[in-house]
């Protein structure tokens, strides 16, 4: 808590030391290491939906801030780390944000409603498909809102 916090961004970040967002800091909730709802936590979230989220979906990290990961050309968005988002914006409270997050999603699916691991900038599938982890975020995040929309 007092190391992976940086109070000059306001936010989580990578790893210690780190100057950059990662998409994982959305697990910190989800995995019930800090509260939905806590101050910290949701500045981290606003700073991640201003850093790392376009049209809502959610790059993995920074390029050009983020430990190097092997990749020499920019990824797609994650699939997985977009239904993270709406489970999160769920827990907090904000349930037009996440009901408009998923309702999004669901158009980026296929004609089965299956989704692939990355979005492309143009809204086509890449890598691995179908994803089964992706596809448990999305029943994770709809069952979720669904309960708090109830």
């Amino acid at each position: 808590m007092k190391e992976g916090w940086n109070p000059q961004k306001k936010s989580f970040l990578q790893h210690y030391g780190s100057e950059a967002l990662d998409a994982s800091l959305l697990l910190m909730p989800l995995g019930k290491f800090v509260g939905p709802t806590d101050p910290r936590w949701l500045s981290t979230l606003d700073r991640i939906q201003a850093d790392l989220v376009y049209d809502n979906l959610v790059d993995r990290y920074e390029v050009g801030l983020a430990a190097d990961d092997g990749f020499s050309s920019r990824e797609g968005s994650f699939s997985l780390c977009s239904f993270w988002l709406v489970e999160c914006l769920t827990r907090a409270g904000r349930l037009g944000e996440a009901r408009f997050a998923l309702e999004k999603m669901f158009s980026y699916a296929n004609h089965l409603g299956l989704y692939a691991e990355e979005i492309g900038a143009s809204g086509e599938a890449l890598g691995n498909f179908p994803r089964a982890f992706t596809h448990l975020a999305l029943i994770s995040a709809a069952v979720h809102l669904d309960r708090a929309l109830a």
